[in-house]
């Protein structure tokens, strides 16, 4: 797959993502559909990996990182270069909330959910 083909794919993602966002905020009792795109992208991006039967384990270790990791660095890197984008546009259109400040906001959000 190309490299604008993932980043299309990118943007599909993320802006159902926003939707689904945007469902859960206007109806939080309600059912936010999900989605299956970054399954979809997966599945289309990351080869498929034959092992012989007899693969010790450091074998499938080594041909995974090999074969998979090219293909989640470019889906990686698609993610990030879009939020640096709309990271970019917001600060250029908010002088009072930077990306940093929604990330460490992010970040906050999450390590507080995780001690409950």
């Amino acid at each position: 797959m190309e490299q604008r083909e993932i980043m299309q794919r990118v943007v599909g993602i993320l802006t159902e993502a926003l939707e689904m966002r945007r469902q859960a905020r206007e109806n939080p009792d309600g059912d936010v559909t999900k989605s299956e795109a970054v399954a979809a992208l997966l599945e289309e991006m990351l080869p498929r990996i034959e092992l012989p039967d007899d693969a010790s384990a450091q074998e499938v270790a080594t041909a995974v990182s090999q074969t998979l990791g090219p293909a989640i660095v470019q889906i990686a890197s698609a993610f990030a270069l879009a939020f640096v984008q709309l990271a970019e546009v917001h600060e250029g259109r908010s002088a009072d909330v930077s990306a940093a400040d929604v990330l460490q906001s992010i970040s906050l959000h999450f390590e507080t959910e995780a001690g409950r």
